[in-house]
């Protein structure tokens, strides 16, 4: 059986908070302020799509993390999270992806969850739901 889109429209994009990385391993010259500025960018362009996304930013402690997204999920409803790459696709972050996965889970049954596989996360959220 394939899974249907969610109801509930309003996105929850989950990342890494620039202030939570060690720009000492990260290439290209990337710092707080430049990755900050790109995010800004990114979930700007996803609104101005007509998504209804609401950033949650979280620290690598896997804790604080579900802390922060039980917060956010105790206020408003979500259909979909989306995951972003930095928690993924990082093997020191398994255990904080596995928590976000679970809290998710836990506190928005019925959620949806997404992967973007580059940083264009539009053909992740077009996967799930259809922009206003």
């Amino acid at each position: 059986m394939a899974s249907t889109p969610p109801q509930n429209h309003r996105i929850l994009s989950i990342g890494l908070h620039p202030r939570s990385l060690d720009y000492r391993t990260v290439s290209d010259g990337v710092d707080e302020g430049s990755l900050t500025a790109r995010i800004e960018r990114g979930n700007a362009a996803l609104r101005d799509a007509g998504f209804d996304v609401v950033l949650c930013q979280v620290d690598t402690s896997p804790d604080a993390a579900e802390d922060v997204i039980r917060a956010r999920c105790a206020t408003t409803s979500f259909g979909l999270a989306m995951i972003g790459g930095g928690i993924r696709m990082v093997p020191e972050h398994t255990l904080l992806f596995e928590r976000i996965v679970n809290v998710l889970l836990t506190e928005s049954p019925g959620i949806r969850l997404c992967f973007n596989t580059a940083p264009d996360t539009l053909d992740a959220l077009r996967r799930w739901i259809e922009p206003s």
